[in-house]
């Protein structure tokens, strides 16, 4: 897929993925947030950078780190993401934080103006991850931190089979590289390239818990990266499609619903 074609399917799926997202995935990416937010290491008064930021998930935490001193951008090529995200921050009446339209791989943003740049799972969506990377290392300070989640191996994750059901029902893949950036230590790579040091990587295994069939698809279907070409899918292809991902995911169904494995990736390093 075209770099441009790439960058339009993931800002206007998000778009349609954003009023399910919240609900579906706040918990589901709630071990990926708190060891990200834990490497880190966010001291009261610094100046934050929040990569692919959503509607603010990890935002928010940050901000409650960061204290009334403290200043943040939180950035999203979604458009509705965006707008979420600025109405979130004005019911709690905070003015230090911004939400920003914009591609982290061509930031407008000064050199070595941040304390921090966090990426909490969306590293994998963007077309050249290495730019989107180097970009960070432009925008950091001198011994500035990055902090980034992605998924982990596709045979670590239960749910990976959306992918291939979507894909065979459109012209093109729907997230070519989604999982491998988490592929052994892959994501140290473009860390080395851009020039971090201490460069640190930990995976940890989690566990997506849903209540029903339907719980399932929202999440996967209507709160994820598939929403744009699911959305275009006339009702029996819709129906075909939740058919085939329910049956890929019996193996992990329970007495209660689905316990479906996942793995996350967590890397932080250092501006040399």
């Amino acid at each position: 897929m075209k770099p441009e074609l790439q960058r339009r399917v993931q800002r206007y799926g998000w778009d349609k993925a954003s009023e399910f997202y919240e609900n579906s995935w706040q918990e589901q990416l709630k071990p990926a947030h708190d060891l990200l937010l834990e490497k880190a290491k966010i001291q009261a008064g610094e100046k934050v950078l929040d990569l692919a930021a959503g509607t603010g998930l990890v935002t928010f935490r940050m901000m409650d780190l960061l204290g009334p001193e403290g200043n943040m951008i939180a950035t999203d090529l979604s458009d509705e993401m965006v707008n979420k995200g600025t109405e979130k921050a004005c019911e709690k009446g905070l003015t230090n934080v911004t939400f920003q339209w914009m591609d982290a791989e061509n930031l407008s943003l000064e050199d070595n103006s941040f304390d921090v740049v966090s990426c909490a799972l969306g590293l994998m969506y963007f077309p050249d991850p290495d730019q989107a990377v180097q970009e960070m290392y432009r925008v950091l300070k001198p011994k500035g931190r990055v902090a980034l989640a992605v998924w982990g191996s596709r045979k670590n994750c239960g749910w990976s089979e959306i992918f291939p059901i979507v894909d065979a029902r459109v012209s093109s893949d729907v997230c070519p590289m989604f999982f491998q950036l988490g592929e052994g230590e892959i994501i140290k790579y473009p860390l080395e390239k851009a020039g971090f040091k201490e460069i640190s990587v930990q995976k940890i295994a989690t566990t997506l818990h849903y209540n029903s069939d339907e719980e399932a698809c929202q999440a996967s279907f209507l709160g994820g990266p598939v929403a744009m070409a699911y959305s275009r899918f006339d009702e029996q292809t819709k129906e075909e499609a939740q058919r085939e991902y329910i049956a890929s995911i019996q193996v992990y169904k329970t007495k209660s619903g689905y316990e479906i494995p996942g793995e996350f990736v967590v890397a932080t390093a250092i501006k040399g």
